[in-house]
């Protein structure tokens, strides 16, 4: 399925401008739901500047407006944006966010030890000699380093940390873990942020004091 250009903007513009469920969102952009839920709570790893995917001609008030209606109906891009393909080196990484590099790869390496040093490398944007120094705890910097999930530190996407999970499991012939932080709950949790986000968008606007009327005994009393 074709998602935004930007999908992470494109998420942020829907919260704030829609009544559109965060699954609905989360579908259409490509993103975990707790990602959107991220972004909405304002706790995010990055702040966000919406994207309004009308103007950018992928939706239309029509599907949003049918998404409005049903909670349950899943939003049709109006075109597929001409994807960005990344070049070949390096992934970017903003020089606010290098510092949390080392914290990343630890969680990878304690958590999914199956993922090769070449694949963290891509994903996270670093080399090999950080990757295995922070395995072998001979990193200058390894008293300080506490792993923290990558997606959580703005370092990669849900999705790309589960392909990557995915694939290394596949040819380490294990089975890939599941994400299980919405099993049992997942219901629930949609539930109640259907219902916050209601609540949110019915808020009774303040009532207007009843005018006061007036005597000549009011009017002229001190």
């Amino acid at each position: 399925m074709a998602q935004p250009l930007m999908p992470h903007a494109t998420a942020s513009w829907l919260v704030d401008n829609t009544s559109l469920s965060f699954e609905q969102i989360a579908e259409f952009c490509g993103l975990h739901i707790l990602e959107v839920q991220a972004i909405a709570d304002d706790t995010a790893a990055t702040k966000l500047t919406g994207r309004d995917p009308v103007r950018a001609h992928e939706l239309t008030m029509d599907e949003i407006e049918k998404g409005q209606a049903n909670p349950n109906y899943v939003l049709k891009m109006q075109k597929g944006p001409e994807q960005v393909r990344r070049t070949k080196g390096p992934r970017y990484t903003p020089v606010s966010k290098r510092q949390d590099k080392p914290d990343g790869i630890a969680w990878i390496l304690r958590h999914h030890p199956e993922v090769s040093d070449g694949a963290i490398g891509k994903l996270i944007g670093t080399t090999r000699t950080t990757i295995a120094a922070i395995r072998d705890r001979t990193h200058w910097n390894i008293a300080n380093i506490v792993p923290k999930d990558p997606v959580t530190l703005g370092l990669c996407s849900q999705r790309e940390l589960d392909a990557l999970v995915a694939k290394a499991a596949k040819a380490a012939g294990i089975e890939a873990p599941t994400d299980t932080r919405l099993e049992g709950d997942r219901e629930a949790l949609i539930e109640q942020l259907r219902a916050e986000r209601y609540a949110a968008s019915h808020v009774p606007e303040p009532q207007e004091a009843a005018p006061v009327e007036h005597t000549a005994e009011s009017l002229f009393k001190h």
